[in-house]
């Protein structure tokens, strides 16, 4: 673990430098075990592929205060009940109107429609982090053969609910948004709602499954 300031008011924990189970599996206890302590100074705590951010108020304690203050109850770090990751069945309507890349992924990938409709619904991903919009999840690992770059020139507009390649991620676009990741379906499951809680559908380490309609 590598601890730094990040900006005035964060701090950011470091675990590994590249995505993989095990790195992922880190940054998902040390969230939830920061979430468990109920700290007031911390405001949030953002888990992302290999980092935690913690921004904490700056009028309740300062940064080598609170570094120093976790790193000393990290000793009850292995008696942390860690939430069961849950999982959910994303029913998608690939292809057509609702794929507007599905073409070009079949031409860049060497696959037809159904060969990439099967590949993509025969994984199961874990979702390694929660952003950029509330409640997108991004989840891998997509497999090799469905590797494709981002749009060089992002969409304005991206219907909510599509679903999306980028390189080895796949993901689903929680609200109606800008967006640079090839879309090749769309689901109507409802992924973020500020209605109720918990909002988003999906945490971190929770595992999904796409079912073709």
């Amino acid at each position: 673990m590598n601890w730094t300031r990040y900006g005035e008011e964060g701090i950011r924990i470091v675990f590994g430098n590249t995505v993989s189970a095990d790195v992922h599996e880190k940054v998902r206890r040390y969230y939830f075990f920061l979430k468990s302590l109920h700290l007031q100074e911390i405001i949030d705590v953002i888990p992302s592929f290999t980092t935690c951010i913690i921004y904490f108020n700056d009028q309740m304690t300062d940064a080598d205060t609170l570094i120093a203050n976790l790193q000393e109850k990290e000793r009850a770090l292995p008696e942390i009940a860690i939430p069961a990751p849950a999982t959910h069945t994303i029913p998608v309507m690939y292809g057509g109107q609702y794929g507007p890349d599905m073409e070009f992924v079949c031409s860049y990938a060497g696959l037809t429609p159904d060969e990439v409709i099967e590949i993509h619904s025969g994984t199961v991903y874990t979702v390694f982090a929660v952003g950029f919009i509330p409640g997108f999840p991004y989840m891998g690992t997509l497999d090799k053969r469905l590797f494709v770059p981002r749009l060089e020139v992002p969409r304005l507009k991206v219907n909510e609910g599509s679903v999306g390649l980028a390189q080895l991620q796949t993901g689903i676009y929680s609200f109606e948004s800008p967006g640079g990741w090839r879309i090749i379906g769309k689901t109507d499951r409802r992924l973020f709602d500020h209605g109720q809680e918990p909002y988003s559908l999906m945490k971190i380490g929770d595992q999904a499954r796409f079912v073709p309609l």
